[in-house]
């Protein structure tokens, strides 16, 4: 008897909104980790969208879940706005929408496109692969992602640099298929990291030698001042003295 009723309970729980939404926000999550994993990228792959699980990302979730969409987009529809999005976006740095500021050259108030760091760019492949294939299901191919992407409107707003690497291994992805994709990731992310080091090196390098030269600068300034200062304080008193004389 009370095996049949937690099995009843189980089934109703299994039919509740809020569930749907949250098995396939872990769907997604290790969907995306894997991918992530195969590029190298293990941190971000177990940190990717852990605010869905936040109460103001994941009620919005529970309450317009539909199964086929997103439900950011039934509550857009809803309220003219989702709350759920606009909390996502400033706290994920791998959507574009987090890259996003005033244009200083135009100083119209328009918005563009920052320059995303490499990383962020591949966990954003990494994370437009999974939607995909949770959204489209048994009729994913390598195309979906980038059909997705072509499809829709964020492109208009990329940096061109973000814009490049991003359409790159979409298209390489259609042409070429996930094995080889997610290898050249790798390789990438290894580049990537080296490159970041060189730069870290490169500025401890820097500053260091800043530090030894602006003190050697500075002794040499102080050498000159002191030089001069007494130069002046002769001159004055040989003044002094010549004064003296002729009175």
């Amino acid at each position: 008897m009370n095996k049949q009723i937690v099995k009843d309970l189980i089934e109703k729980i299994k039919q509740e909104k809020w569930y749907k939404h949250l098995c396939t926000i872990n769907e997604h999550k290790l969907e995306v980790g894997k991918n992530c994993f195969r590029c190298g990228l293990y941190k971000q792959g177990i940190l990717h969208d852990l605010s869905k699980y936040s109460w103001t990302e994941f009620s919005v979730g529970a309450k317009y879940y539909q199964g086929n969409r997103s439900p950011n987009e039934a509550e857009r529809e809803d309220i003219g706005y989702t709350s759920s999005w606009l909390h996502h976006k400033g706290r994920n740095k791998h959507h574009l929408e987090y890259w996003l500021d005033y244009n200083l050259e135009k100083r119209d108030g328009s918005v563009i496109g920052m320059k995303m760091p490499d990383n962020y760019i591949v966990e954003m492949f990494c994370d437009r692969v999974a939607a995909s294939k949770i959204y489209h299901k048994d009729d994913y191919t390598d195309r979906s992602a980038l059909n997705y992407y072509m499809n829709g409107k964020s492109k208009n707003i990329l940096h061109p640099y973000t814009k490049k690497r991003l359409e790159m291994l979409l298209n390489m992805l259609a042409e070429k298929g996930e094995e080889e994709t997610f290898a050249y990731a790798k390789r990438y992310m290894e580049g990537y990291r080296r490159y970041l080091k060189r730069q870290k090196y490169k500025k401890k390098i820097e500053k260091k030698l800043e530090k030894k030269y602006s003190e050697k600068l500075s002794t040499s300034l102080d050498r000159k001042y002191n030089r001069k200062r007494k130069h002046d304080i002769k001159i004055n008193h040989n003044k002094k003295d010549k004064y003296l004389r002729q009175k």
